[in-house]
Formats: C-alpha cells, structure tokens, sequence
C-alpha cells in the first residue's frame, strides 16, 4: 500500500539529481570550495597539423590609461587555413601582474582546464571562462613562475580534452618569445575619445 508512494519520491529524486541545472548546480558548488571538479582522460588521440606563426607584440592605448600589450601566437589548420589555436599573455604597462589568454576550437572537455607546460617543467591550469560559436577562451592571472618559464624554454606543450575524455596535445615553438615580449611593439592601436 506504501510502495507506490515510496516508489514515486524515489524516481522524482532520481530525476532530479540526474538533471543538467543539478549537475551544473553541484559543479558550482564544488568549485566554489576552491576544489576544482577534474575528470581523468581515457587517454591520449593526436591533435590536427598545426602551423605556428611568429610570436607578436601588439599594443593598445587609450587617453588616460596605461598601454596593454598582448604578446601572441597563432596557430592554424594548414588544410582550411582556420585558426586553431592562440595564446596570449596580456601585460599592462606599470603593473607586475599578467594573464594569459587562449582561443581554441569548440568541441572540448570545459569542466577540466587547458594545461600550458613548458618543456619539461610542471603544468598550469587555465579554467575556460566562456564559448563562443566557433571558438571557447580559457583564462587566468599568469602564475609568474609560468611567464619567467616562457622566456627561458625551447617548447609550451598546451594540453586539453575532448568531449571523449581523450587528451589532446600540441607544442608551441618559444624560441623568439622573450625578445618580441620584452622588445618593442609591431603595431600600437590608439583610440583617441573626442570630448
């Protein structure tokens, strides 16, 4: 006589717990504990052809504030000439704090963040912070240990995982990065306010 009732609360708990909104919600939550959900890979898959351009300082200035320089790289698909991949370290001029920047193809694991590893040093997370279309962006403060490693290393290995749960991996030429970070910009854009 009771197990109709008892059976019915059980399948709308069920339903409830297995919901998107609570799984988002439990996510949330967890990661506002400062423990950040992290799901293992299944494995490893090899990664499209990637071509690298040449790094770039690029800076922008507008009247009453400091400059901010990104220092980039971009990465395409040789086969469609689309854009891949890009990374950027964003400094404004007369502060000691930086954050790096990446673009990547949509279709990623978002619930476990990109990892940048120079050679063969430790990785640094960087969370994704929203998708677009045809492109998601992961950023974050720039840990100074992971800056100070980019002017001195040979390769950056950025790591993400698919929708599959595999790893998929691609290295970035570092070879020119300090002198272009450090050296002067190719373009500055200044937007002049008409009051």
């Amino acid at each position: 006589m009771h197990a109709r009732p008892v059976f019915i609360l059980a399948a709308l708990a069920m339903a409830a717990f297995s919901s998107p909104g609570f799984v988002r919600s439990a996510i949330a939550q967890h990661g506002a504990t400062g423990d950040k959900p992290e799901m293992a890979s299944r494995g490893q898959r090899k990664a499209r052809e990637i071509k690298y351009g040449d790094w770039q300082k690029v800076c922008f200035k507008t009247p009453g504030s400091n400059m901010v320089c990104r220092t980039r790289i971009i990465g395409i698909w040789p086969d469609t000439g689309q854009s891949a991949v890009r990374v950027d370290l964003i400094e404004r001029e007369g502060e000691s704090t930086a954050r790096v920047q990446l673009f990547l193809p949509v279709g990623l694991y978002l619930q476990t963040a990109a990892k940048l590893t120079v050679d063969q040093g430790e990785p640094y997370q960087v969370p994704y912070v929203w998708c677009l279309t045809n492109t998601c962006i992961a950023g974050d403060k720039a840990n100074p240990g992971l800056v100070k490693e980019m002017d001195t290393g040979d390769k950056l290995k950025l790591e993400v995982v698919d929708t599959n749960l595999l790893s998929v991996s691609t290295l970035l030429p570092l070879g020119q990065f300090a002198s272009v970070r450090k050296g002067a910009p190719a373009q500055i854009f200044q937007q002049d306010i008409d009051e």
